[in-house]
């Protein structure tokens, strides 16, 4: 309450000087007027005088007029040229008609008599007098003053004498305490409801002149509505969740219809996003799933509908994830056996519903177009539903098989039916598949299988050679059908049998790893042949199974502690075999996995810290010599085969290691020698801060193996490390950044240095050969070096002042003062030397921050003005103004402003 006693003070000050400066200014204004007026007057008879004849004006005496023609003149130019007039001060006449010419010798007469003898033919209409400017009223009169009031002469003292007032008040009004008043939380929610409702009623009338206007504005009226809705029943349980739900409801069916109405596929999307939502934050925990799915069974229907009118793949894509994501979600944590009844009808409902959204889809497009299907929703929603439906049929093989037969009877049924009709044949044929995939499914599901992977494997893998000799795809269809059913029968083999003998030599490890040649084999025919796509089908095959294995392997005999370590050596040896063999017969897929190979060792080093606290520890050691060797084994083989992935493998060489090296450093600085947080944190950064400095200054060194052609990756790599290194920055302005064991000092402790010399480095690179940055540079890197400051004063009072380092330490009023004088002695020293230099920039930077502070002690320090120390922040503010007044008064001129103010 001090702080609005301190705001009411500085009004009663205020408006006294201000009413005065304004009443200054107007009877100063009215003098202006006044005399501007008698100027125009006397311009405008000027303007109405005869030729020949000077202007009438006011004085005492008589008017006189005296010519005479010059003595050079010629007698006949005498005769032809009045002489001039001299005329002298006499009253004003208005519109006197003009005499004709004279002889040369003329005798001064009074105006009066020529006024009265004027001569026929020569008289000149009379000419009406403008009215003069209306004045300002008062009104407007006192806005201008007060506004040149904050605009002319020293601003800055006036601010500043403001607010020294204001905290000379707060601090004699020390003791004062008094209470809020609260409003009720009814009258804030229906005044939100109510702007809401009115910009929605406004962006529907403008939803023909201004389209996207409107429709921006009808989606974030309806998003404001929503959240009233859910504030009302979450935040101040105003609502009963039944009312809030149906009110939802209506809000979200009113957005479709709204889309529907304008043809706007975003205010779909955003309809239907909130219509899935809703249940979700609006859940009570109940756990009534039929409710659920019977609301999302409505959504479902209204897509359907939608997709009657329009082709919006985005809004059908949209349903599909959220229906079956949910329901996934759901069977997961909450499905029973006893649901299932209560389960199914849904299941199938959503199953029917996407499986007649594609024909829909099929049938908006134009009848050139209707190939162009919605692969998404054709394959997507029998699998997944599929998925789902072997879920709640757990254990029951048989029905799971009279199930996929119905699947594939359904599907063959479709493709039975659009036989009949022209332009569908690309979904003809897709339902074709699905039809013979599900009846094919059927069989393994009704009866047993046994373990004959490895003669499926390697029969497949022959077929598929016989076929591209031949040049026949029934037999390479065939290998490939029995290399998926060898996969098949080995994973049914796995789940009913035990690992037998020891690692790498089983029974289990050996049937995948011929499944995993096979592929491989099967991928160097169809390279061969000329057949990439096919060749990288297999190849992906085949890896994956080389993978997995491995994988599998190395998680059933070797100990916990362990897998990470062995992992690494593995994906090491990984890379290491494709790169030999790309160096020999050059395929991208094989680069590409030692580039993957390379890359897969930093989410490694992550989980081997997490094991065992850092990456070298236990038979990490050994796991990253191996990976050193054949890494760079790895490289030189990339580099010889010359492929465009060998300088992408040594670019993430070189992240690798600094992220190892950081973890290395981090546990040494935090576990072993016992430091701080700002060791600690500087010890982290140190291997990012050496990989920049040498990018910036020792290219040579990081560009080996591969030499000049890993320079065109330099600004790559420099950018990735000082994204590191600013996020790794920004993180650091939270950290506390102890010095124990050494005494905590502003700047001169490990973690502002850190800081400090990335700032440096990231200044460096950006300005290359330049000398100065560009604006947009400069301005960046003044508010980097604002926040490091900021977050420099902080920890002093931490530090130094025994405030907690927590969310309260910005509350605390040693803080904010703190914060305030330091931003404002920056703000008078940018204003100062801005002035003074002559920069116009960094005076209006000064003064623009000292008007951040002026914001911050109107909004911020005013809570602090029941104690001493927020109101020495106003004192503080108010008399480096003041001294800013008496240095820097004014901005500096620009280049033109004296050469414009000399030509006024």
């Amino acid at each position: 309450m001090e702080g609005l006693i301190g705001l009411l003070v500085l009004a009663i000050l205020a408006v006294p000087v201000l009413l005065v400066v304004a009443l200054v200014s107007v009877s100063g204004l009215k003098r202006r007027v006044a005399d501007l007026e008698a100027e125009v007057a006397q311009l405008h008879r000027r303007a109405t005088a005869p030729p020949g004849q000077a202007p009438a004006a006011p004085a005492s005496g008589d008017w006189m007029q005296r010519s005479a023609p010059p003595p050079e003149s010629p007698p006949a130019a005498q005769a032809q040229q009045p002489a001039p007039a001299v005329v002298m001060p006499a009253p004003a006449v208005a519109d006197a008609p003009a005499s004709p010419p004279a002889a040369p010798a003329i005798t001064a007469r009074p105006l009066e008599a020529t006024a009265a003898s004027p001569s026929p033919g020569h008289a000149r209409p009379s000419r009406a007098v403008p009215p003069a400017p209306a004045r300002p009223d008062f009104v407007t009169v006192s806005i201008r003053a007060v506004k040149r009031w904050f605009s002319v002469g020293n601003v800055p003292v006036k601010i500043g004498m403001l607010v020294l007032l204001a905290g000379v008040a707060a601090l004699l009004k020390y003791a004062a305490d008094q209470g809020w008043m609260v409003m009720p939380p009814e009258f804030k929610l229906a005044a939100v409801a109510a702007a809401a409702l009115g910009a929605l009623v406004f962006a529907w009338r403008k939803r023909e002149s201004n389209r996207a206007f409107a429709l921006s504005l009808q989606g974030g009226a309806i998003g404001v509505l929503l959240l009233v809705v859910f504030a009302a029943f979450k935040g101040f349980g105003l609502l009963p969740a039944g009312a809030a739900f149906a009110l939802s409801v209506i809000l979200v069916a009113g957005a479709g219809a709204l889309a529907v109405l304008q043809d706007a596929r975003a205010l779909a999307v955003f309809a239907l996003l909130a219509g899935f939502l809703a249940p979700i934050w609006l859940s009570t925990g109940g756990g009534n799933h039929v409710a659920l799915f019977s609301y999302y069974a409505i959504v479902n229907a209204a897509i359907v509908g939608i997709a009657w009118y329009r082709a919006w793949r985005v809004l059908n894509l949209l349903g599909f994830a959220f229906t079956f994501g949910i329901g996934t979600v759901w069977g997961v944590l909450d499905y029973a056996p006893h649901k299932y009844a209560s389960t199914q009808p849904f299941l199938l409902l959503f199953f029917l519903f996407y499986l007649a959204i594609p024909l829909l889809f099929a049938r908006r497009r134009p009848p050139g177009r209707r190939d162009l299907i919605d692969g998404c929703l054709l394959f997507g929603a029998p699998l997944v539903a599929f998925s789902l439906q072997a879920g709640l049929m757990a254990g029951r093989p048989m029905a799971l098989a009279f199930c996929a037969l119905g699947v594939g009877a359904l599907y063959m049924a479709l493709a039975w039916w659009l036989r009949q009709r022209r332009g569908f044949d690309l979904l003809l044929q897709a339902y074709a598949m699905l039809a013979v995939g599900f009846a094919t499914l059927a069989v393994p599901l009704a009866l047993s299988a046994q373990a004959t992977a490895s003669v499926f494997a390697l029969e497949g893998a022959a077929l598929a050679w016989l076929g591209l000799r031949q040049q026949r795809r029934l037999p390479q269809f065939a290998g490939a059908g029995l290399q998926l059913a060898a996969a098949a029968a080995f994973a049914i083999a796995r789940a009913n049998g035990v690992d037998a003998g020891t690692m790498v030599f089983n029974g289990n490890f050996m049937s995948a790893l011929l499944i995993a040649l096979a592929g491989f084999a099967s991928a160097r025919a169809y390279r061969q042949a000329g057949h990439d796509t096919p060749a990288l089908a297999y190849y992906g095959w085949g890896l994956a199974w080389w993978l997995l294995n491995g994988i599998h392997e190395i998680d059933a005999w070797l100990l916990h502690r362990s897998v990470p370590d062995a992992l690494l050596a593995f994906v090491a040896l990984t890379g290491w075999l494709a790169a030999e063999v790309h160096r020999r017969r050059p395929a991208g897929a094989l680069a590409v996995t030692a580039l993957a190979a390379l890359v897969a060792a930093a989410p490694l080093a992550l989980w081997q810290s997490a094991t065992h606290a850092q990456p070298f520890a236990g038979h990490g050691l050994w796991a990253w010599l191996a990976f050193a060797l054949l890494g760079v084994r790895s490289l030189l083989c990339l580099r010889d085969s010359g492929h465009r992935a060998a300088a992408a493998a040594q670019f993430a060489w070189w992240l690798v290691w600094a992220l190892a090296a950081s973890l290395l450093l981090d546990w040494l600085g935090g576990r072993t020698a016992g430091l701080a947080d700002g060791w600690r944190q500087a010890l982290v950064v140190m291997p990012w801060l050496a990989l920049a400095t040498a990018a910036l200054y020792r290219w040579r060194w990081l560009s080996m193996p591969l030499g000049e052609r890993f320079d065109g990756w330099r600004e790559r790599l420099l950018a990735v490390v000082f994204a590191v290194l600013g996020l790794w920055w920004v993180a650091a302005l939270f950290r506390v950044g102890g010095a124990a064991p050494l005494p905590w000092v502003p700047l001169l402790n490990p973690l502002e240095l850190a800081q400090l010399a990335a700032l440096v480095l990231a200044l460096r690179w950006q300005l290359g050969d330049a000398r100065r940055p560009q604006p947009a540079l400069g301005i960046l890197f003044a508010l980097l070096g604002f926040a490091w400051l900021t977050a420099l004063v902080l920890r002093a009072v931490h530090h130094w002042g025994d405030a907690p380092w927590s969310d309260a330490l910005l509350s605390t009023s040693l803080a904010q003062t703190s914060l305030t004088v330091a931003w404002s002695v920056l703000g008078m020293l940018g204003w100062v030397a801005g002035s003074k230099r002559g920069q116009r920039t960094l005076w209006l930077a000064g003064a623009a921050l000292m008007g951040v502070v002026l914001v911050k002690l109107v909004v911020v320090d005013r809570q602090h003005l029941g104690n001493l120390l927020g109101i020495g922040s106003f004192i503080a503010y108010g008399l480096l103004c003041t001294v800013v007044g008496y240095f820097a008064p004014a901005p500096p001129r620009r280049a033109g402003d004296e050469g414009m103010e000399v030509s006024a």
